[in-house]
């Protein structure tokens, strides 16, 4: 277990000393974030501030990983290092997307299609590697059986398996960024869920089913649940040092950069953890607010009426009067309710079988 306090204190401390290193760096260059007209006009003061943290976050990640292994002398896991994988690709992604924006100064970066393909090439990649490198036990990184608390029902096969992975990593790659729109929101939500998946994987290990005859019938068959956890802690870690300088008035943003490899991150750690359905419960603000937009998206287009204000959902509240911060605390508490009853439905999973 030293594994997991090492990684996350060493995220949280890289962190907290790299980011305003970076603020430095990318205000000295004019890397500033381009505000949208039509978005709420008290954002419009933000306009300038420095973008793409992301960076500072996901070497804070990489590095704290790395140097946990070193540390404790343990050796990384491919469960582990594709999550990590599928992270900073990702990442880079977002990175090349903020770049453009940054450069060209518009509010749209990569063309759409190009950075569809630069997500759908990273995804594809972390699928197909993660059905390969089975361990000792025959057990692979992830599993072509849908999953909720625990692996269920029918192989849905290698190809299904793919698309299936696609659309979770597309999909909270742009809850994430979609939520990404006020101080601190999308990191204090992601540190949420990554605690959350810190206690899975520390759970899983303690059930698995490689530990039997301890184990009871409900065990867990997951190839390197320690190390997702030891990923988890990290990226809690790192996040949780960003929300120091991104938190109201944010002195920088994450930008693509980080949505995206947040969102990978998560649906990595679902897919590798066997629990990809529950991460609608526990993401669930990050749902809450793409759902705002494919409704408010949906019914103007069947019948010219917006639903809310201003979509995604945390705008609409911003136009109704409530503060920028209230927003931002009101989303966390949902946030933080999500996760609980995440990790409920989790733990009643297991205690169900046992």
């Amino acid at each position: 277990m030293r594994q997991i306090l090492f990684s996350g204190v060493i995220g949280l401390f890289l962190s907290l000393i790299g980011t305003p290193l970076l603020i430095k760096l990318l205000a000295s260059k004019g890397y500033g974030q381009f505000i949208r007209d039509d978005g709420p006009r008290n954002h419009h003061s933000k306009r300038g501030t420095p973008t793409m943290g992301g960076i500072a976050f996901i070497l804070a990640t990489l590095a704290a990983y790395a140097l946990t292994k070193l540390l404790t002398g343990s050796q990384p896991t491919f469960s582990g290092v594709l999550v990590l994988f599928l992270f900073a690709g990702m990442g880079l992604v977002g990175f090349l997307d903020d770049y453009i924006k940054i450069v060209k100064q518009r509010s749209l970066g990569l063309r759409a299609k190009a950075k569809m393909a630069g997500q759908l090439i990273v995804g594809v990649a972390f699928a197909v590697l993660a059905l390969n490198f089975a361990d000792a036990r025959g057990l692979t990184p992830a599993s072509t059986k849908l999953s909720f608390t625990q692996d269920f029902g029918w192989s849905i096969g290698p190809v299904l398996f793919v698309l299936w992975a696609l659309f979770m990593i597309l999909a909270m790659s742009n809850g994430v960024n979609l939520t990404d729109g006020l101080d601190g929101l999308a990191t204090g939500a992601s540190v949420m869920v990554f605690g959350a998946y810190t206690f899975i994987g520390v759970w899983e290990y303690q059930e698995s089913c490689a530990n039997l005859p301890t184990a009871g019938p409900g065990c867990y068959e997951v190839r390197d649940p320690l190390d997702l956890a030891v990923v988890a802690a990290a990226l809690m870690g790192a996040c949780f040092g960003f929300l120091w300088w991104n938190t109201s008035p944010a002195k920088i943003f994450m930008g693509d950069t980080g949505s995206l490899a947040l969102g990978g991150a998560l649906a990595g750690l679902a897919i590798c953890s066997r629990t990809e359905l529950l991460l609608a419960v526990l993401g669930g603000l990050f749902v809450l607010i793409t759902m705002s937009v494919v409704i408010q998206v949906g019914s103007f287009r069947l019948t010219g009426k917006r639903v809310f204000k201003m979509a995604p959902l945390q705008h609409h509240f911003e136009l109704k009067g409530w503060s920028e911060v209230l927003v931002v605390v009101r989303f966390w508490i949902i946030q933080g309710m999500c996760a609980i009853v995440g990790v409920g439905i989790f733990y009643a999973g297991w205690a169900a079988t046992n």
